[in-house]
């Protein structure tokens, strides 16, 4: 028996359960144990039924907020002092020692890519194929710009470019990282490209979404991993399903902000729809939203196909996923590059509408609903990503190569 040490930041919801769908998918004869700093999330982790190990220092608030902004590439500021960077290391070291792991599995917890080196230890990394370096060196578009017209495009090209350049060859990475991968034996890390590479990335993508690229040495397709929170369905949800009225899902995942949400929520209140919405982490206490929408927590949305009628989503690749393997058309919200290119790819696929963020509410974003509610082009659409979704589990390919390497 062997065990793999899985190392979420378990304040982020698509990683914390990528990772434990990866562990599910573990042959029995093999152990999974998690660890991680923040707390958010880790009763997924527990009522998954894996072992979890709880080590500060844990992120404030504050913090975390700066990381989701330094991971969405709005920012270089950042959290990881050298203290920080030093001594999450050496608590990683010691747990990797400790449980005896004989692989490592991250995410965006980068003090990960030093530890498991360290300790010589191979590190797997389930990802989404955007903002990986090979995507960036190779795409024309990453969508940095808004827009569609030509000038928009033109525009997104040139900071293409620039940022290009920027993630793969400018030293940019926090010299935290530099100075702590030294003094633990492992290369430097200095560009923010070599922060987030491990030594076998495991692209989280279907094969029409790698069209036009192609995959270097360490980095190979898996295919699409999301969640399946085991919990039942609020009542409420079949009873909204049952009604003459379309039901429409609004899932902003755990990357959103409370003015998104609310907007959101506000802007299809006022259309003929019921709407069921798992954004309860983002309202203040007494938040007053219309009537036809309802706040839940989480929910298992990987059973909503055949309940709703269509959906609101922020852009997360696991949240996407769910919608394209349900058939559920969706509108996206991209909130940062890599939602944005995957909002797109299934807008050109033709299941989706792609708006910007900053037209919640506007005439285009209810255009954008009532469209993916009507059009019978985007339902069938939608049916046709759904049966190319059949048998593709990206969780119990990452589990068979890591496996193999240990």
């Amino acid at each position: 028996m062997a065990t793999v040490l899985f190392c979420p930041v378990t304040f982020n919801l698509a990683e914390t359960t990528r990772m434990i769908q990866v562990a599910r998918a573990l042959s029995p004869e093999h152990r999974a144990v998690f660890m991680g700093y923040e707390d958010d999330y880790v009763d997924l982790i527990r009522d998954s039924g894996f072992e979890y190990v709880s080590r500060a220092p844990v992120f404030t608030r504050q913090d975390r907020e700066q990381l989701i902004a330094f991971d969405q590439g709005k920012t270089l500021k950042n959290p990881y002092t050298e203290k920080v960077v030093t001594d999450r290391v050496s608590i990683e070291r010691e747990v990797i020692r400790e449980q005896g792991a004989s692989a490592v599995a991250t995410g965006s917890n980068l003090t990960s890519y030093i530890s498991a080196r360290a300790e010589g230890v191979p590190l797997y990394y389930p990802v989404p194929f955007a903002l990986t370096e090979p995507q960036v060196r190779q795409a024309r578009h990453l969508f940095l710009v808004d827009g569609r017209g030509r000038a928009a495009r033109f525009a997104d090209r040139l900071a293409t470019a620039a940022f290009r350049a920027v993630y793969t060859r400018a030293p940019l990475a926090p010299r935290s990282f530099a100075a702590v991968a030294v003094a633990n034996g492992v290369p430097p890390m200095r560009t923010i490209s070599s922060l987030i590479t491990a030594d076998r990335n495991l692209i989280t993508e279907m094969p029409w979404e790698l069209d036009g690229f192609t995959l270097p040495e360490g980095f190979e397709r898996v295919g699409p991993i999301f969640a399946h929170i085991e919990a039942p369905m609020p009542p409420i949800v079949e009873e909204l399903a049952a009604e003459s009225r379309p039901l429409v899902y609004l899932g902003l995942g755990s990357s959103a902000n409370r003015r998104l949400a609310v907007a959101a929520a506000h802007a299809l209140g006022a259309l003929p729809v019921n709407v069921i919405a798992p954004i309860s982490h983002y309202l203040d206490s007494g938040e007053s939203l219309p009537s036809n929408v309802h706040v839940t927590g989480l929910l298992p949305a990987h059973q909503l196909g055949g309940l709703v009628d269509a959906a609101v989503l922020h852009g997360g690749q696991g949240t996407i996923q769910t919608a394209c393997a349900t058939g559920i058309p969706f509108v996206g919200m991209g909130l940062q590059p890599e939602q944005t290119w995957h909002v797109r790819l299934c807008e050109r696929r033709g299941n989706a509408i792609a708006v910007s963020p900053k037209r919640v509410g506007s005439p285009e974003f209810v255009a954008a609903v009532r469209r993916v509610l009507a059009d019978r082009g985007i339902h069938a659409a939608a049916s046709e990503v759904q049966q190319a979704y059949v048998g593709a589990d990206g969780a119990a390919a990452s589990a068979r190569i890591i496996e193999a390497g240990i």
